[in-house]
């Protein structure tokens, strides 16, 4: 990509991007093109991580070990459902997924866990993803009895209204109460390590990529 290009990029993303300055917006960039590799200009062709490579993201930078939780994170910084993350949704996604507010990274949070998407985080979606985050002890007993008394003791702590799911105002108002709620059904924000971490290693002298 030209120098113009890359000018033109910078400012289109960083006039639109509450959390990076120009400088970091700039560096996610090349880190981008250098992700997607060389075959950047082909013709028409959308440019941009595919859900493979993005999950390799997530799981080797920011430790992300479970399925369906990196499935969704991939589908929340996809915005436009074209099965690739295209740069403008690799900078907007970032910019949440690092330095979002508590409320940003609620309503994020929210949409990761609501599988079907229907505004509710039912029993059943709790269950599935507890049952995916939990490390499987072996034991004597059912598991999935265990899952379903944590997902009872959940909906206790969380349903506010009583009405057996959480709708967002629930979800919201118990993360308020309790922040360690926000991630209550699988890890889907970087812990501030990997956080720092990518930070260091990507915000730094354009000049000296090659060791990404």
């Amino acid at each position: 990509m030209n120098r113009k290009k890359l000018q033109k990029l910078t400012d289109t993303l960083t006039k639109n991007c509450k959390h990076f300055n120009t400088f970091e917006v700039t560096c996610l960039i090349k880190l981008f093109y250098n992700l997607v590799g060389e075959g950047i200009e082909r013709q028409g062709t959308a440019i941009g991580l595919d859900r493979n490579a993005f999950r390799n993201i997530l799981h080797v930078t920011f430790g992300m070990t479970d399925d369906m939780i990196m499935d969704r994170v991939f589908r929340g910084f996809d915005k436009d459902n074209d099965g690739c993350v295209s740069v403008t949704e690799w900078i907007n996604g970032l910019s949440l997924f690092l330095r979002g507010s508590l409320e940003e990274k609620m309503k994020y949070c929210f949409e990761v866990f609501d599988l079907n998407g229907d505004g509710f985080i039912s029993k059943e979606e709790m269950f599935h993803m507890l049952k995916n985050s939990l490390l499987k002890q072996p034991s004597e007993e059912d598991p999935d009895e265990g899952i379903k008394d944590l997902v009872e003791i959940t909906l206790k702590k969380m349903d506010h209204d009583h009405d057996g799911k959480l709708s967002f105002a629930d979800y919201e108002q118990a993360v308020r109460e309790e922040t360690l709620l926000l991630e209550a059904f699988g890890p889907c924000l970087p812990d501030p390590k990997s956080q720092m971490e990518f930070e260091a290693q990507v915000f730094k002298d354009p000049n000296d990529f090659n060791d990404m």
